[in-house]
């Protein structure tokens, strides 16, 4: 602990109302943005995609306002989280993100509508949001339901569901498809550069370096992609300065299975946060998480995602990778969070920001979206690990993802479905979760192996 002296003491850096001094905040508040950046912008990035107006469309503008917006309320969330109001927000360091969990129910619902589908995709993500709200109300209650065979499922699936999204950007994206230069070793070499620096910086070096390894492998790939020749600065000088979020620029639509989707996402995202709360106060602080807390967070992310998607965010949650940041600097003090969030907040507000990052090619993104992905996936696995694997909980494993990740494999089996339908069950994480929760509700436990 000695490189914290200078921050205060053992039991300040515990205390999440300590602010240590702004020469070392503010540094240790931007870190935090570093460790969640790149995760926080890709599902906005995935939806413009999967819906056809990503990089280099007509549309790009869209998805540039999109990443601001995935900035802004990442910032806004953080702080109903970090400075709390009345009973909504947890007052402890937690940093708001853009979901992951959301991106396998967002992709059927959008997929090649182009701007078309956003109207009925911020329906949801408002409502899902409210929903998720109301959660904070009984999320106490409904925690026996979701054991770790049921979450570490659902993170699983979620991982699952998104690995083919970043071998499809290392090979070139969706519009590459079936096309001579999908796949080709330039491709490749973009995304593997990315995957290699990661892998290097991760395990050689300590601290920050370490944390935002992705992040530094996304930059390195960057720049190796800049000497090949496959970086284009056009749209930086077409973005405008300083542009204001616009209330329901998408529209609003209500779609039944947008809805239903993110409110199931919600529980599932609710869990999460939990997870989380309880990850900060146990990492940082050496106890158990409180029910205000817990209660106080559900709020915050069911409040930040409902505004998010009022002004065309997407939802918000927790963010897991600071709460691993946490647990390594030491640091609980809640005030560096919230500096982090300002800076997020002012990165909203400038659309060059947006436009410099879709200058990435998709292929060096990819390599940091693998990596990313393939590490919800470990962490689903790792949840996994505290089961006990009875003939009855691998029966409920084996049959909840035997049909989610088939369903999702091969879509067209349930054509006959309406489409509300047809989008629900096929992410595979909705009928995987259902099936896993309610056959771990009825089955009775055995008595004997």
């Amino acid at each position: 602990m000695g490189q914290n002296s200078s921050l205060g003491t053992a039991e300040q850096l515990r205390d999440p109302n300590y602010t240590p001094p702004m020469a070392q905040a503010i540094p240790l508040g931007i870190q935090h943005v570093l460790a969640m950046f790149v995760s926080n912008i890709t599902p906005a990035i995935i939806i413009a995609f999967a819906a056809g107006f990503g990089f280099g469309s007509p549309d790009a503008g869209v998805l540039i306002y999109m990443i601001q917006m995935s900035m802004l309320f990442a910032g806004i969330a953080t702080l109903f989280q970090t400075i709390g109001m009345g009973p909504i927000g947890a007052r402890l360091p937690i940093v708001q993100g853009t979901s992951f969990a959301f991106i396998p129910i967002m992709i059927p619902l959008v997929a090649g509508q182009g701007t078309a589908a956003l109207g009925a995709l911020m329906g949801g993500v408002i409502l899902g949001g409210v929903f998720h709200f109301f959660i904070g109300t009984f999320i106490g209650k409904i925690r026996f339901a979701l054991p770790p065979l049921v979450t570490g499922l659902i993170v699983l699936m979620i991982g699952l569901a998104l690995v083919k999204v970043g071998i499809q950007y290392a090979a070139g994206g969706v519009p590459a498809i079936g096309k001579p230069e999908f796949g080709s070793l330039t491709n490749w070499t973009m995304a593997l550069v990315v995957i290699v620096v990661t892998l290097g910086i991760k395990f050689f070096t300590k601290g920050i370096m370490s944390v935002g390894a992705v992040l530094i492998g996304i930059v390195v790939g960057y720049i190796v992609a800049y000497f090949m020749g496959e970086v284009s600065f056009d749209g930086i000088g077409r973005a405008s300065v300083f542009v204001m979020p616009v209330p329901f620029k998408f529209g609003f639509e209500f779609s039944a299975a947008a809805v239903v989707g993110f409110c199931f996402m919600a529980i599932v995202s609710a869990i999460e946060t939990v997870g989380d709360v309880s990850g900060i106060t146990k990492g940082g602080a050496g106890r158990e998480a409180t029910d205000a807390e817990i209660t106080g967070a559900t709020y915050a992310d069911g409040l930040g995602t409902a505004i998010a998607g009022i002004f065309g965010g997407l939802p918000n949650t927790s963010f897991s990778q600071n709460v691993g940041l946490i647990s390594m600097t030491g640091v609980m003090s809640r005030h560096v969070v919230t500096i982090g969030a300002i800076f997020l907040i002012i990165c909203g507000f400038l659309p060059k920001i947006g436009a410099a990052i879709i200058t990435i090619p998709i292929e060096v993104l990819g390599g940091g979206v693998i990596v990313m992905f393939g590490m919800v996936a470990a962490a689903g696995v790792n949840m996994l690990s505290d089961v006990n694997w009875n003939r009855r909980n691998m029966m409920i494993f084996a049959i909840a993802l035997s049909i989610g990740l088939g369903l999702q494999l091969v879509p067209d089996a349930l054509q006959h479905l309406p489409r509300a339908a047809q989008i629900l069950l096929t992410s595979g994480l909705l009928p995987a979760a259902a099936i896993a929760i309610i056959l771990n509700l009825v089955l009775p436990e055995e008595l004997e192996e």
